[in-house]
């Protein structure tokens, strides 16, 4: 598993309770290869303008991710995870959108 590698995790909500949820891996974070994530989700309307990114059937990389539909990257649901939460691989998003994604973050973050 790599960046940008859609994978399957044990992901906590809300009500405490650990659900299976598509995510993104970001970054791993040394020593113990912790990954950094980003949720990705169907539910396309909480999309945030100009941070969030939807990675549609049309795209190049869609066959490569896994998704089954139309999904939200959501650049602001992001989480460090142990890589026992990983429930399973579903494949990888492109390099230059991985590179997006990070940009757009550190810029976030950046600016406060």
């Amino acid at each position: 598993m790599k960046s940008g590698s859609v994978v399957l995790a044990r992901i906590q909500q809300a009500d405490g309770q650990l659900k299976p949820r598509p995510v993104i891996v970001l970054t791993a974070v040394p020593p113990f290869s912790d990954l950094v994530v980003c949720a990705v989700s169907s539910q396309l309307k909480h999309e945030c303008s100009g941070f969030d990114e939807i990675i549609a059937t049309g795209d190049a990389d869609f066959a490569t991710s896994g998704l089954k539909v139309d999904s939200l990257i959501r650049l602001g649901i992001v989480a460090t995870i142990p890589k026992s939460a990983i429930m399973g691989e579903l494949g990888e998003i492109s390099t230059t959108r991985l590179q997006g994604l990070r940009s757009r973050l550190a810029h976030r973050i950046e600016a406060g």
